[in-house]
Parts: structure tokens; sequence; C-alpha cells
């Protein structure tokens, strides 16, 4: 009895994650470049309760008798499939089509990756910079901040669809400003580690980040201009997931009142 009560103990446990996973999925639906994430679990030991022989003369069994200690939270993935794009009149809103990360620089001097490309121009020590919405300088291909150059308004600023940044002078010609939108990919991105602000870090998992503009044999990511990318949440399906989770956990639930009523009568068969 005391098995089926710690079971089912770890049953509510894992759906409880199921279920702060499909939430935080749900508040995040607007929320751009979010990526969906999805709870997966695993068995947990089994024991054994009859070995494969039963009989003196050692009778083969087909099958042990053996049962299940439960489960848990194995793992929580996201999906980075591309969510729609979306026009958007700000100049400094980009979009990737493609499988590729925008990178930012940190408080801490580190390089992070996110498809949100709802990017501001902000004025610094170094200049005008493009930045993100929490003030991290948005990276060029070279590394280095993209700075808007002297006298040049940011009215005049235009992005190709390869990431590359023009301006128009007081005569009209366009002039190249030798700065290019970082774009990397991973070949795991699902291994990447998640940060606030929809964020990730490298970790082992998902590989050391691949430079478009200088990785041979990878296909470039599309930069879109006026465009930012919606989250790939469908809040249909989450719902669904929600009420299967919900439904879960009730049985789980009922599953240790069962077992509790168990033991409360084989302790009253003694009277």
């Amino acid at each position: 009895m005391m098995r089926a009560l710690w079971s089912a103990a770890s049953g509510m446990r894992a759906q409880q994650t199921n279920v702060d996973s499909i939430s935080n999925n749900i508040a995040n639906v607007n929320t751009v470049g979010y990526k969906a994430e999805r709870t997966e679990f695993k068995s947990l030991l089994y024991q054994t309760l009859q070995t494969k022989t039963t009989s003196a003369n050692g009778e083969n069994k087909p099958i042990p008798a053996q049962v299940g200690l439960g489960t848990r939270v194995a793992a929580i993935t996201s999906n980075f499939t591309n969510g729609e794009l979306i026009a958007n009149d700000s100049d400094t809103a980009f979009a990737l089509e493609g499988d590729g990360f925008f990178a930012v620089r940190g408080e801490d001097g580190n390089t992070y990756y996110t498809r949100n490309g709802e990017f501001n121009w902000s004025v610094g020590v170094n200049g005008t910079t493009l930045c993100n919405h929490s003030g991290y300088p948005v990276m060029d291909s070279n590394g280095n901040e993209i700075i808007v150059p002297e006298g040049v308004s940011v009215s005049n600023i235009s992005v190709t669809n390869d990431g590359r940044f023009f301006y128009q002078d007081e005569a009209g010609n366009t002039v190249d400003m030798q700065a290019q939108l970082a774009v990397y990919q991973f070949n795991n991105p699902a291994g990447l580690d998640k940060a606030a602000g929809s964020l990730y870090a490298v970790s082992d998992a998902s590989g050391q980040a691949m430079n478009e503009a200088t990785t041979p044999g990878l296909k470039r990511s599309k930069v879109c201009q006026n465009y930012l990318e919606s989250s790939n949440v469908q809040v249909a399906d989450e719902m669904v997931n929600l009420i299967i989770a919900q439904r879960a956990y009730e049985l789980n639930s009922k599953a240790i009142q069962a077992a509790d009523d168990m033991m409360s009568q084989a302790n009253q068969l003694r009277r």
C-alpha cells in the first residue's frame, strides 16, 4: 500500500510541473520570439515481486512480476519551429526566417542568443547603439556593437535581407555602415540553457554557436525588417494539454485516497 501512495504522489508532483510548464506557455502567448515548451516524463525503478521461476522444479514463466514505483520529470524541451511573422511599424523590428538566432551581450559580458528581434536605438557612452528591450547591445557578425556613425540620423538607416546596415548621406547616396546583424545557429538548439527575456545561453548539449556569416555549409536565415516573430504557442493545444494534466493530477490524488481507504480497511480487520 505504501508503494501505491508514493507512486501516486510522484505522479502528482510530475503533473504539477506539467501544469506549470503549460501555464508558462499560455502566459507567453504574446511574447515575441517565445518557443513553446513540453514536459517529458520517465518511469522510476521497477520492483520485482516474483522471479521468472515459481515452482520447485525451476519451471520458467513467460514474464516476471514487476511493479513500477512512479514517475518523474525527465526534461522540459522547447519547440523551435518558426512562429508567424507579424508586420511592425518600427524600423528596428526584425524577424528571422530560418534556424538562426540574434546575439546580444549581457551585463556579465557573455553572449546570449534570442529569436526576439524587438530592438531599439539607444544613446549611450559609445554613441547610438542597437539594443534589445533590456538595454543589451545587439552584436554584429564580428562580435562588435552596432553603432550609428556620428552625424547620421537613425531614420536614414535601412537593413537588407542578409542583415547589412546602410544609410543615406546628405547627397542621397547609399553608404555601407560596415555592420551586419550577427545570426548564429546550433546543432541542437533544444539543448540551450534558458534565461529570462527569451534569451538562451550556450551549453554542452547545444554545441557551440555557429556564425552564419563565417561557417560554410549553413543555410542562411533571412532577416526581415519591420516584422516580429510571434510565439509558436498554439492556445487550443495548450488548453487541451492543460485539461489532460489536470485529469492526470486528479486521478493520482484519487489513487492516494484509494490506497488510504484500503489501509484503513486492513487496519480494521483485526478488530
